[in-house]
């Protein structure tokens, strides 16, 4: 999918989703009903913070370590989510096709193991509202908005 670079900070590299944007994974393709903005760490995860009009407040995807190529992001998913809804609750989905396709391609141990404790890293740290997940997102919200004008 298509983004807007946004800046840096100590979590990582911050990029924009304005609203319209086309995104697509197999099997499901959509356009983006609200502004969003992605979180790219140095970690095994990649998160997405949504503005108003969201259908979730945050939405985290566990991946091996991202890693710039240029300007693309490339990362492999490894299916298992972490997710908090407008209400805050937070819970872990996609656990039974991470299982299904940790058989089905033989994940390595080592990246059975780094999934799961980045999901339990990630879920205790949405949960306590830890940084990112402490509100910080708003203001690259706000730097999305400048961006387009």
């Amino acid at each position: 999918m298509d983004a807007v670079y946004l800046g840096a900070d100590a979590h990582g590299d911050w990029i924009g989703f304005p609203t319209g944007t086309f995104m697509s994974r197999p099997g499901f393709d959509f356009v983006t009903e609200n502004d969003q903005v992605g979180l790219v760490p140095t970690a095994g995860w990649l998160a997405t913070f949504h503005g108003p009009g969201g259908v979730v407040r945050t939405y985290v995807d566990m991946t091996t370590v991202p890693v710039w190529d240029d300007s693309v992001v490339r990362a492999v998913d490894l299916d298992l989510d972490v997710i908090e809804e407008l209400d805050g609750t937070v819970f872990v989905d996609d656990e039974d096709e991470f299982e299904e396709h940790r058989v089905l391609y033989a994940y390595p141990p080592e990246v059975v193991s780094f999934a799961v404790a980045t999901k339990d890293t990630v879920f205790a740290a949405i949960t306590d509202r830890a940084a990112p997940f402490d509100g910080s997102a708003a203001r690259w919200h706000e730097v999305l908005l400048q961006v387009l004008g």
